[in-house]
């Protein structure tokens, strides 16, 4: 792990090949307590951005990722959905790296970032993918999973990495970058306190959907990224929800 910024304590972590977790520790308002945000990085031929973190941390967040590329390579900024901590500095980043794409799904870039961004974006449908050289990451739709209409994940297949966006969310600073331990325990805790998840009545088929690809490293937004089995834990996620 290599910190990059001292006073906040950000910090970068090889996490699968060449897929780089960088992550800021915060104190949420209030007696809430610890959290962190993480984002993304996979360096390659064609880089991609997962999760831009909000305006606030983005001079932190281009530091770090200059750490391990220079920016200006960067050709696709990517995110789950529309919401602040996923793609709030999305047009700072399009302006750091001159030839970067928005990357979403269909129903993101016509409802939000077709009008947000600074530049078109460029719009997956369910199971399409995108060779970044090396990787190639896949988009599966996740409309309301855990919340918003135009909610989706992407899939780095060579490394069978799930950029899994606000799934398995966790409190704390994420110390450990990487872990084999209990993340479902703490994430239920988390979720029974502040419930983020909009239980739709596809949840659990959308969940069966990501467990059917197999990951073996879960790449978690806020908290530390988990590696296992990982079928079996979002199937285990799926049947606390169906409680």
């Amino acid at each position: 792990m290599t910190v990059t910024n001292a006073q906040s304590g950000t910090n970068v972590h090889e996490i699968a090949d060449r897929i780089y977790r960088i992550n800021t520790p915060v104190t949420l308002p209030g007696d809430a307590g610890a959290f962190s945000f993480n984002q993304y990085l996979i360096d390659d031929d064609e880089p991609l951005l997962f999760h831009t973190g909000p305006r606030q941390l983005f001079p932190l967040v281009l530091e770090a990722a200059g750490s391990v590329m220079p920016v200006a390579r960067l050709r696709h900024v990517a995110f789950s959905h529309v919401e602040a901590d996923e793609c709030g500095s999305l047009n700072q980043w399009l302006a750091a790296a001159p030839q970067a794409t928005p990357l979403c799904g269909t129903v993101a870039a016509m409802v939000s970032i077709g009008d947000l961004a600074d530049r078109p974006p460029r719009a997956l449908a369910d199971g399409e993918a995108v060779s970044l050289g090396k990787h190639r990451v896949r988009w599966f739709d996740a409309a309301h999973v855990p919340h918003g209409w135009e909610c989706g994940f992407l899939m780095e297949e060579h490394t069978a990495t799930l950029l899994c966006g606000d799934l398995l969310t966790q409190p704390g600073h994420g110390t450990d970058a990487l872990t084999g331990n209990d993340i479902l325990g703490p994430s239920e805790a988390f979720r029974q306190a502040m419930d983020y998840y909009a239980h739709g009545p596809d949840t659990g088929a959308v969940l069966e959907k990501l467990a059917q690809a197999n990951p073996r490293t879960l790449a978690c937004m806020h908290g530390s990224a988990w590696r296992g089995d990982g079928a079996g834990l979002l199937r285990a996620l799926a049947a606390e929800l169906a409680r």
